[in-house]
């Protein structure tokens, strides 16, 4: 069934087209990625499909009842509320009853005895009911916890600009929606938190339209890719994998229409330039097609931003960590962590948020101090910063002012002096955008240009900090070519497992309390290797236990190889029935006080947790009973 169609939209911004007479239809089920260099209009489409941006001509018909879920790059919070009020401000009936029961609950701490609130509560509880809506605020908070946040009644302006992001990303999941929209969804998520979204998504039965760049996480979900490219709109069937042939297919058809046409062109110049006279209608008509067949090619351009990799000379000492610590109040995220990176190292830094990452790279270029350790950095080392922010961007200066403050000209790798104009128009900025106030240009061009600033300035190490947030498929791509081309040293914090799949041949791995595993090899390899390693770690408790038994029973032996207890198997003999029998009897109580919070679902979460516990623990005890029993009967026969 069709949602929604677009019929040939036109939008633009100032003299810029985004949108040129664009038509689009999305269809029940489908998943769709949408690529395309920044500034190109794919946040403005998803907008207009969201119905939050208007358009400048064309006609969006949608199905009855169409419901959309939609998450903005830019997400108002109320800074007062708390996550669970964030997460369900939407103004849908729903959400607003689910808004009642959240707020007139906490009434009901504050006031357990008011007999109105317990009334109020009961009227909630029945209109929750019709909606069937307690497993949607069940399923919020297992996102939430998902997501890394755990406590539920946090206020909003106590949260990190990364967790906010990931409350907005919860809140637009948990809605019931028929088309959910995503922009960007991959932003300030480590990759075990992708990895599960990718899984969420592939399970979610209603369609999906969104942008990311993060090309595992396109190839692995989407079955649709939709290109933007000079205000038109491509459409290739299947994932990411499947639109690089496809893509490749129709560029190779338009460079052979492309050559059909020039020859045609250079025939009809040669019949002018020998001197044809606009005297005949014929003769017009010839001149006519002449200017038309001039004025109708395709735009040759190429996407693709070409950076020679220039850089100065690096000597031999690059940059030693010796014993370095570092911890924040009671968080210890750097202990006791020693490592020397040398010329031409590609080193990956990954780890979940939060562990400290980017206060390694900090402490690696001395822009914080660790509490003790040594910093050592080589005399030749000039760093290039790739900030998860744009700190150095001075909104007010014009793009190529930005620029040349860094670099007037850079020498390339064969010694070729290039302009920072022309360096701006490989880096796909137009004369025209370079006279443009920088306040002007989109989030990713923003992030473009301040790449092209570091790189600029010829730095032999190159430190990233995140660097696939907000910059495009194509930009990442030729990132990746340079550096693999760049000789120096890289250092980079990402949580784009394709991008260091290329461009890292060693990890540091943050596994947590400041300790740092060092790994040989890519992101790939080094998951294959822990998944290896999972499944070679043998099984705890239960399964050791029986494996024990036998054992056990020789010990139980003297010189004369008769049996008998040990001192502790005797109390343990002694003892077990009552142990079962109170066991059974907490998993009963468990079972009740589950019965009675089905609506609380925090409680309710650690009550099943605690008896999974408690039912491992009576699996254990009737072994034990088993075994204790069989060696009871065995003393008794040899008696006999």
């Amino acid at each position: 069934m069709n949602l929604i169609s677009l019929e040939n939209i036109c939008k633009s911004y100032s003299e810029k087209i985004l949108l040129n007479n664009i038509s689009l239809g999305i269809n029940e089920g489908e998943k769709i990625g949408v690529i395309g260099i920044n500034g190109t209009g794919k946040s403005t489409l998803l907008k207009i499909v969201a119905g939050i941006s208007t358009y400048d001509s064309g006609n969006i018909i949608t199905a009855n009842k169409l419901t959309i879920s939609y998450l903005s790059q830019n997400t108002y919070f109320d800074d007062n509320a708390t996550v669970i009020e964030q997460i369900f401000n939407g103004n849908s009936p729903f959400m607003k009853v689910l808004r009642d029961y959240e707020s007139t609950l906490n009434e009901i701490n504050k006031n357990p005895e008011d007999d109105i609130l317990q009334q109020k509560l009961v009227a909630i509880i029945s209109k929750i009911d019709s909606f069937n809506g307690w497993d949607l605020e069940g399923e919020a908070k297992i996102i939430l916890g998902k997501l890394g946040i755990n406590n539920f009644d946090a206020k909003v302006n106590s949260l990190s600009g990364g967790q906010k992001k990931r409350i907005a990303l919860a809140s637009a999941l948990i809605k019931p929606s028929d088309l959910l929209i995503l922009d960007e969804p991959t932003n300030h998520i480590d990759n075990e938190t992708v990895a599960w979204l990718e899984e969420y998504l592939n399970k979610r039965k209603g369609a999906l339209l969104m942008i990311t760049h993060d090309r595992y996480f396109l190839d692995r979900v989407t079955n649709r890719i939709l290109e933007i490219n000079r205000g038109n709109i491509y459409s290739y069937a299947g994932n990411y994998s499947v639109f690089l042939e496809k893509k490749l297919e129709r560029q190779e058809l338009e460079k052979s229409s492309e050559e059909k046409r020039q020859n045609l062109l250079r025939r009809e110049l040669a019949w002018i330039k020998r001197g044809a006279k606009a005297r005949s209608t014929k003769q017009k008509a010839r001149i006519q097609r002449f200017e038309e067949l001039r004025d109708s090619g395709i735009e040759q351009v190429d996407d693709k931003i070409e950076i020679s990799a220039a850089s100065t000379r690096l000597g031999k000492k690059v940059l030693e960590l010796h014993n370095i610590n570092k911890k924040y109040k009671d968080k210890v995220v750097i202990n006791d962590f020693s490592y020397i990176f040398s010329k031409n190292d590609r080193v990956g830094i990954i780890g979940p948020n939060g562990m400290g990452k980017s206060t390694l790279l900090n402490i690696c270029t001395k822009k914080i101090a660790p509490d003790n350790g040594e910093v050592i950095i080589g005399e030749t080392v000039k760093f290039g910063y790739f900030a998860q922010g744009n700190k150095e961007i001075n909104k007010n200066l014009r793009v190529i002012e930005y620029i040349k403050e860094g670099a007037e000209f850079i020498k390339s790798e064969n010694g070729e002096l290039i302009s920072a104009s022309k360096m701006l128009e490989m880096f796909l900025f137009t004369p025209e955008m370079q006279w443009t106030p920088i306040s002007k240009l989109s989030g990713g061009e923003k992030r473009r240009l301040y790449l092209l600033r570091i790189l600029m300035e010829a730095p032999n190490v190159l430190i990233l900090d995140e660097p696939t947030n907000d910059l495009d498929i194509e930009t990442l791509t030729i990132l990746e070519d340079y550096i693999q081309s760049f000789n120096g040293t890289i250092i980079a914090v990402s949580h784009d497992r394709y991008f260091l799949d290329k461009i890292a041949d060693k990890l540091l791995v943050f596994k947590g309390k400041g300790l740092i595993d060092y790994h040989v090899g890519n992101y790939s390899e080094y998951m294959e290797k822990e998944n290896q390693r999972l499944k070679d770690t043998p099984e705890p408790s239960v399964k050791k236990e029986k494996s024990k038994a036998p054992k056990e029973e020789n010990k139980c032996k003297n010189k004369n190889n008769t049996l008998k207890f040990s001192y502790k198997e005797k109390r343990e003999y002694e003892q077990i029935d009552d142990i079962i029998q109170n066991t059974e009897d907490e998993i009963c109580k468990l079972d009740e006080e589950i019965s009675k919070c089905t609506t609380d679902y925090v409680k309710l979460e650690e009550l099943l947790q605690n008896k999974k516990e408690v039912e491992e623990k009576l699996e254990h005890l009737y072994e034990r009973w088993e075994y204790l029993n069989e060696l009871a009967q065995k003393i008794q026969d040899q008696k006999k």
